[in-house]
Formats: structure tokens, sequence, C-alpha cells
């Protein structure tokens, strides 16, 4: 049976829990590849951390509510949440912004 990822609902996604999400180098690379807005395989997230770490960061992002994941057959595919960066767009669309063009380096 394929992994049913949770992910919380809209009215449970708080600015204090996104923002302290985005507060690791990891992650903030992950928001970098995100940042074009376009769905992303985990391939796409070449992060200097074992695949287990990767997962972990991953899970943080999403059950931040920030980031959507689904599998197909054995592939898992990351975007991100439309419904959050419209309820935090200056926050969220700062954090794009910086981390598009900056490098938050391979941590």
């Amino acid at each position: 049976m394929p992994r049913r990822y949770v992910h919380p609902d809209q009215s449970d996604i708080s600015l204090a829990h996104v923002l302290s999400a985005l507060g690791d180098p990891v992650r903030l690379h992950i928001m970098g590849v995100l940042a074009d807005r376009q769905e992303h395989q985990r391939a796409d997230f070449e992060v200097d951390v074992v695949a287990s770490t990767l997962s972990h960061h991953m899970k943080v992002l999403r059950e931040a509510g920030i980031t959507h994941q689904r599998n197909e057959g054995t592939r898992c595919f990351v975007s991100l949440r439309d419904d959050t960066l419209d309820a935090f767009p200056g926050v969220l669309g700062s954090v794009l912004d910086a981390v598009a063009v900056g490098d938050t380096a391979h941590a």
C-alpha cells in the first residue's frame, strides 16, 4: 500500500510554526528549489544529508503546512502549498525571493 501523507488543515497552520520550520539551512535550501512554484521530485533536492535526514526535513515542512507531498509509484513529489502562501504572502514571499537568488548552501 502506498504511503499517504498527512497534511494539516489550513486552519491549523500558524505563523509561528511556519517560521520555526524555516529556521534551518537545509529547509531553506529546499525552499529555494521550490521557489519556482513547480512540483519537484525528491531527487531535485541536492543537499549534503543522508536520505533519512532529508525525509525529516521534508516532514517538518509538510507538518508546518508549507509543502504538499504526494507519491506516484515509487517517486515522491513535493510542491509548495498555495493556500499557505496566500495566508502569509509577505512572509513566505520574502523568504522565497531571498532563497531563490541567495545561496542557502548545501547544509
